[in-house]
């Protein structure tokens, strides 16, 4: 299964942590229980018993079974470093941008007449703070994968395709069949 638009905009937010995430199941589980503020809550947003939430926080459960360990994690690295998480993105969205590298199908048409059938490439551009601010609008809003992806084609058609404006101004990009794509900060 190709990479997620979304999931790189989150891995990309997480390369900034300053500290790392903690490992082992008892430390996640006990900074889930902080940040719940109680192994009530911490268990309802898990999906697990609240009793088992509280033999992971004194250690005597160490090993959560797969669907556990990935919620577990996930629900950790939503919360990390929230003043790390949001000073990165400020930062990409006002004066660095992102560098999106991806290998898809692209295709365009411009003026009547003139098309150019889809073909895989691989193209990896910088895209300035707008884009960014756009992408990471619409991940913390809930945008489906295909809403960031045709964010994502608008911004490349923009910046590749047509040079920002200088050149192909007609030019009508397709982003289609996504193999690969990571975003970098």
């Amino acid at each position: 299964m190709p990479d997620k638009l979304g999931d790189s905009l989150d891995r990309a937010v997480e390369s900034a942590f300053t500290r790392p995430v903690p490992k082992s199941a008892q430390a996640q589980m006990k900074y889930l229980v902080k940040q719940f503020k109680g192994t009530k809550a911490a268990a309802q947003a898990l999906g697990v018993t609240q009793r088992t939430v509280e033999r992971y926080v004194v250690g005597k459960l160490k090993r959560p079974r797969k669907e556990l360990a990935a919620r577990m994690e996930r629900e950790v690295k939503k919360r990390w470093q929230p003043q790390v998480r949001a000073r990165a993105k400020k930062q990409a969205a006002t004066t660095d941008g992102i560098v999106v590298s991806t290998r898809a199908r692209f295709g365009f048409t411009a003026a009547p007449g003139t098309t150019d059938d889809a073909r895989i490439r691989h193209i990896t551009q910088a895209l300035p703070p707008r884009w960014a601010q756009q992408l990471f609008d619409a991940r913390d809003q809930g945008a489906t994968e295909q809403q960031l992806l045709d964010i994502a084609a608008q911004g490349l058609g923009q910046m590749y395709f047509r040079d920002d404006g200088r050149r192909a101004r007609d030019l009508m990009v397709e982003f289609t069949d996504v193999e690969e794509i990571e975003i970098e900060l």
